[in-house]
Formats: C-alpha cells, structure tokens, sequence
C-alpha cells in the first residue's frame, strides 16, 4: 500500500462555513467543500452528465449537479437520487495548522 501524499490546497480561512473553493491538484479538479463542520474533497466531476460540480447547492454534507440535480454525499461520494448511479471520486482531507490539506 502507498502512503497519502497531501498536498495544501487552502487556508482554513479561506473557505468559511457552508462554502467550497476549486482547486486544481496534479491536474485534477478538486472541490473543497466546508459543511457540517469539516472539510470535504471531491472530484469537480458529475458521475452522471460529467459536468463540472462547483456551481452546484451545496448542504449539510451533500453537493448537488447544477444540471440534473444529482446529489452526492460528501463523506463516501455515494450518488444519493437519480440520474446519477455512480458515486464521485473522494479524496482523503486533513487540517495541519491552518492549511487545508488533500491527498490526490
């Protein structure tokens, strides 16, 4: 198994409560989300019509596709309704002083 590598992608308070910054991580676009009172990494990437996600409702510990109105859960990226099926890409959070860190 290989170790995580985390890479800083924000400051704690760049992301306040109930918001979400998109990041760019070795190439991939990764949407922090800050609900429930943590941090969340998703792929930017619908599993249903592939559109991007950061222009989507985000609520407690859910981010909806602005298209269709697939939602998925934050924690496990599990598709919660249809017309999405296939969960999104989750990527491992951690807090290490006041970054916000992501391992891709």
């Amino acid at each position: 198994m290989t170790e995580k590598t985390f890479v800083a992608v924000a400051k704690v308070d760049e992301i306040a409560p109930g918001a979400k910054k998109l990041v760019q991580v070795n190439g991939t676009g990764v949407l922090v989300c800050h609900t429930k009172d943590r941090f969340f990494a998703v792929e930017n990437l619908c599993s249903h019509a592939e559109e991007p996600l950061d222009c989507g409702r985000m609520r407690a510990g859910w981010i909806a596709c602005p298209v269709h109105g697939a939602r998925f859960d934050l924690e496990t990226g599990a598709a919660m309704n249809p017309p999405a099926t296939q969960p999104i890409r989750t990527f491992a959070v951690r807090v290490t002083g006041d970054d916000i860190e992501v391992a891709v």
